[in-house]
């Protein structure tokens, strides 16, 4: 005895006109592409420093913005108080307890900070 399987029919999915984000990491490379030459052009007298500049900054990474339980993450992975924390981030524990429940978000040249932080350890701002 056979039985037959019947296919279960789909609506046809439309096909999206936006176009696909690069990756991070093929982005990165392009833009390392693009400053190795820049710094060529540089150092051969093509081009002066203040353009070299604009590729230097063009070229900086961006910094994550990091959650209230990034920001614990980090500071507990340190194994720091908040008190000593907020110290070496030269913020008053008032405000890096205000950051870790998601009270207030950190300034910019704070996110700075943490990403320091976050990737080479607090004996980086020492």
């Amino acid at each position: 005895m056979t039985t037959k399987k019947t296919a279960k029919k789909t609506p046809a999915k439309t096909a999206k006109t936006t176009a696909r984000k690069p990756s991070a990491r093929k982005t990165s490379h392009i833009l390392e592409t693009i400053h190795e030459s820049a710094k060529d052009f540089y150092e051969a007298g093509v081009m002066d420093l203040a353009t070299m500049r604009e590729f230097d900054a063009l070229c900086l990474p961006e910094i994550p913005n990091y959650s209230a339980a990034q920001i614990k993450s980090i500071r507990i992975r340190c194994k720091a108080s908040q008190a000593v924390f907020a110290k070496y981030m030269n913020i008053s524990p008032s405000a890096l307890r205000q950051w870790e429940i998601g009270q207030k978000k950190p300034s910019n040249i704070a996110l700075k900070m943490l990403n320091v932080v976050d990737r080479k350890g607090l004996e980086a701002l020492a």
